[in-house]
Parts: C-alpha cells; sequence; structure tokens
C-alpha cells in the first residue's frame, strides 16, 4: 500500500491534463473516438505507472534502450508516408488498427529516464534517439531528446549531456526547417484552437500541463536526474507543439504521448528483499 502512495503522483501527473483534454474534445465538437482513445491510453498507462518494475540488469536496460530506437525507426518500413509543407518526406507513425502512434512520444519518454539512469552510456543512448528523430524529421522529438540532456546536465553536470544538448539543439532547428505538416484539429495547435473558443478553457488546459510538470520535477517516485530528464522531455514536446505544427502532449488526441510517459514513470527498479 505504501509503494502505491507513493506511486500516486505519477498517476496525477498523467491524470490531469489528459481528463481535461478528453473533457475540452468531448465538449468541443472533436470525433467522439477521440476522447475514449485517450482515456483508454490513461487506463493502461496508469496501471503500469502503478505496478511497473525494472529494467533492473544492465542487460535488460540495453535490450530496452535498442528496442526503442528500433520503434523510432519502424515507420521508415511501416509507416505512413506524408510531404511537409516544404515537400519532404515525413514518417513519424506506427499503425496500430486505425490509429497512428507517433513513435517518438511514445519512446522517448522512457529512453530519457534510461539515459539518466546511466552515467557512462547514457548520452549514447540520447544520441542513438536523435540520429531516429533525423531520419523522420521529426524536430519536437529532437527538442525532446534535447531538453532532457539539459535537464540531466542541470542535475549532473555530466560534460558529454551538456554536448548532447549543443547538437540536440541545432540537429531540431534543421528538422523544423524540414518536417513541418498541415495541423489536424485537436492534435496541433490545441491551446491556440482552445483559446479561439474561451481563453479561460486554454488557461485550463495549460493548467493541467503546468501540474503535470511539477509533479514531474518534484513529486514522482524517480530519482532527481530522472525527473529533470523527464520533466525536459515534456517540456520539448510541449516548446515545439506551441512554435510549429506538432502533436500537443497528453491534452491533444493521442495515445502516444500517454503510452510514453506512462511507460517511463513505471520505470522503477526491482527492490531488494
Amino acid at each position: 500500500m505504501g509503494e502505491w502512495r507513493a506511486r500516486l503522483p505519477s498517476v496525477l501527473a498523467l491524470a490531469i491534463p489528459v481528463v481535461a483534454g478528453a473533457l475540452w474534445m468531448a465538449l468541443s465538437g472533436a470525433p467522439s473516438h477521440y476522447a475514449w482513445v485517450n482515456l483508454a491510453a490513461l487506463a493502461l498507462a496508469s496501471l503500469w505507472a502503478l505496478t511497473g518494475r525494472g529494467p533492473h540488469t544492465a542487460l535488460s536496460r540495453h535490450m530496452l534502450v535498442f528496442f526503442l530506437v528500433v520503434f523510432m525507426l519502424t515507420p521508415l518500413v511501416v509507416g505512413p508516408e506524408l510531404t511537409s509543407i516544404t515537400g519532404d518526406r515525413v514518417v513519424r507513425w506506427f499503425p496500430v488498427g486505425g490509429l497512428a502512434i507517433h513513435t517518438g512520444m511514445v519512446a522517448v519518454p522512457a529512453l530519457v529516464v534510461l539515459a539518466a539512469r546511466n552515467r557512462r552510456q547514457g548520452f549514447a543512448f540520447l544520441l542513438a534517439g536523435l540520429g531516429a528523430a533525423l531520419f523522420q524529421p521529426d524536430a519536437a522529438t529532437g527538442f525532446a531528446i534535447t531538453f532532457a540532456a539539459i535537464g540531466i546536465h542541470h542535475v549532473t553536470r555530466d560534460w558529454k549531456m551538456g554536448m548532447v544538448a549543443i547538437l540536440g539543439f541545432f540537429a531540431s532547428i534543421a528538422m523544423a526547417l524540414s518536417g513541418e505538416i498541415p495541423p489536424q484539429p485537436f492534435v496541433e495547435r490545441v491551446l491556440i484552437d482552445a483559446a479561439g473558443q474561451s481563453i479561460v478553457i486554454a488557461i485550463a488546459l495549460a493548467a493541467g500541463l503546468l501540474a503535470t510538470f511539477a509533479l514531474i520535477l518534484a513529486a514522482v517516485p524517480l530519482n532527481r536526474e530522472k525527473r529533470f530528464a523527464l520533466g525536459g522531455a515534456l517540456f520539448g514536446f510541449f516548446i515545439m507543439a506551441m512554435m510549429s505544427h506538432y502533436p500537443m502532449p497528453l491534452i491533444g488526441y493521442g495515445a502516444a504521448p500517454i503510452i510514453g510517459f506512462g511507460l517511463a514513470l513505471g520505470l522503477h527498479r526491482i527492490p531488494k528483499r
């Protein structure tokens, strides 16, 4: 019971913005399945955040990093291909049934937590994720990795993370110049569209995301470098969604960020007995 109580902030970090976003979509004329998809993803992510374990060995951590990076690259083979505003090829989604899963938003939260856990090789984990993002190209994923590296560097003062942040910044700018696609309602431009309806609604949605950011930085049961890595990733996704046509995490339609942050929040070591 005590461990579940300690993990409650992780569930709140997911539930507050997702429920707020689902209510907004339901009341604003979004397709009816949008809210239900997000709420179903919330249920799965919350269950993992409450009960998740590991990876607890070096081999399992490296295998998970390998899987996450490969998953980010799968849209190059099986994903739907779109054309950006500048005419470039964009492949960021993995088809699952009738859904298109944004692979960067699923993989990056867990990837940055694993990178924060590994002082010697964590920078290489982030560079691998950044390389995968370049192939898509996906500036939101690039900025998420960049700000995660900044968060880890803030805590650890690891010069390698500082170099990843510098490389990530310039790589993300390059991706932003070639990877923009037309916006989709309730996915991109969420706060802008909500403000067009009511400034109160936009403030409420933004407050939900701010609550998540605060809970991740200060309350979820992860070590400080992992909390700052995860908070940095959330900020990176958010800032790119505000600057361009990229999905808004947690409050907009899309199961990927909900599953991704839920997966990351459930990555606990198995306790010693």
